[in-house]
């Protein structure tokens, strides 16, 4: 029993070699999706759009001189009010397709959002700056964007039939963005031909199409933002502070959720003075998450390695103990190293194929190669048949397991019970004080 135990602990050694060598398949795999990513289009968060007024600001000056003693001046300068829209309404559909490199994939999309609302002007009017200040023909609309390199088409702005397009404007990065991405700033044209009221909302409307990897969001920068986001991806999860109110969000056919954000549901106000903080920690979207790969699911099954290893050479015991067949630790440390055979095979094949096709064969791969061993120690097929037996259902188990999420913990438990509860009653008739 000592050297049995001794010889599990030494087998776990290549299984943690075997772990290592799934968290570099899974590192390479990730640096190829980087890539992918990089060139395609990474994820995606837009903030905007905003309109920015610049206005006149006066501030005095005391100015000491011989001749005239103290003497006040008046200097004008230019700051600027960032206005958000009293209503921005967002339909983003969203086509998302598979990139391959190798044997690697990963999920990317191509996107067509269309974004309309209108902007109260009045709002302005608790800035306490006089109207006469404010130069209109001078006005501009930023958009914030995480992704330049995705845009596939021209993004234009349209006001009252009027169309103005934007191009892109370097922003100096004072502070490190909250989210750890770097927002691209893009501005349009002056809004020179537009009549300002201030008693008449400002309507806009845009379409924004984009191709992007991974996630979209947007921040909701409208008193009253509402957005519907719709997709055939049928793996995905919600994100950010903010999640859609319909039930239906996920259907068999993919998703179509939607928000409705007010002004009262986010910490901050509808008008910001000479700088636009970053606010992409408020926004919210969709993951488009690709389902649990290979890599994740070998990881899982080889923490359950030592388990495999464990109850084999229990059960190889009971029956040296039973049938007084002697069984050299040789013959154990071979039996442990066929099962942890199991584990290269599993994540070699698996990259290409699916799962399921290479647990089996690396599963019936490892029976049949044990049970045909144990033959050659135990002579005859009685117990090799109820070796391989057991161990096909210890693989089935651990598969069943591997695919749960929510009841992995309670399947698990009861499991390891029932398998407690038979070594106990097939134990319970060995005389240990004589053996």
């Amino acid at each position: 029993m000592f050297t049995i135990g001794v010889l599990t602990l030494v087998l776990l050694i290549p299984l943690a070699m075997v772990e290592d060598l799934i968290k570099e398949r899974s590192e390479r795999k990730q640096s190829i999706v980087t890539e992918i990513n990089d060139k395609w289009g990474e994820a995606v968060t837009i903030y905007g759009p905003v309109l920015k007024i610049p206005y006149r600001y006066f501030r005095e000056k005391q100015i000491t001189n011989s001749e005239n003693g103290i003497t006040t001046e008046s200097i004008e300068e230019i700051k600027h009010l960032y206005l958000f829209p009293h209503e921005l309404k967002i339909n983003s559909n969203i086509d998302p397709e598979m990139k391959k490199h190798g044997i690697y994939k990963t999920v990317v999309y191509k996107s067509t959002s269309e974004l309309k609302g209108v902007f109260s002007i009045s709002a302005l009017q608790n800035e306490d700056i006089p109207e006469e200040n404010f130069l209109w023909k001078k006005a501009k609309i930023i958009l914030n964007t995480s992704n330049l390199k995705g845009v596939n088409e021209q993004m234009n702005i349209e006001f009252n039939d009027e169309k103005y397009s934007f191009s892109t404007k370097y922003q100096r990065q004072d502070r490190k963005p909250l989210t750890g991405k770097e927002l691209y700033l893009m501005e349009s044209e002056a809004l020179a031909e537009i009549e300002i009221n201030k008693n008449i909302p400002l309507e806009f409307k845009m379409k924004v199409s984009i191709n992007g990897s991974s996630e979209i969001s947007f921040v909701p920068i409208g008193k009253t933002t509402e957005a519907i986001m719709k997709s055939d991806w049928k793996t995905n999860s919600f994100k950010g502070n903010f999640l859609p109110y319909n039930d239906d969000k996920i259907t068999e056919t993919g998703f179509n959720a939607k928000w409705k954000i007010l002004d009262i549901n986010r910490p901050f106000p509808q008008v910001f003075e000479n700088y636009l903080p970053d606010l992409t920690e408020y926004a919210f979207g969709v993951n488009l998450m690709v389902p649990v790969d290979e890599y994740q699911k070998s990881e899982r099954a080889t923490k359950y390695g030592f388990l495999v290893i464990g109850l084999t050479f229990l059960l190889f015991f009971l029956i040296q103990t039973i049938s007084k067949i002697p069984i050299h630790p040789f013959q154990y440390l071979m039996l442990g190293l066929g099962l942890v055979m199991f584990y290269t095979l599993l994540i070699s094949i698996s990259e290409h194929s699916t799962f399921l096709k290479a647990y089996l064969i690396a599963g019936f791969s490892v029976i049949l190669m044990v049970s045909f061993y144990s033959k050659s120690i135990l002579a005859g097929w009685k117990f090799p048949l109820f070796i391989g037996t057991s161990l096909l259902a210890l693989y089935s188990f651990i598969y069943i397991i591997i695919q749960l999420e929510s009841y992995a913990l309670l399947v698990g438990s009861i499991g390891l019970f029932m398998i407690l509860a038979g070594v106990m009653y097939a134990s319970r008739k060995i005389d240990w004080n004589n053996y």
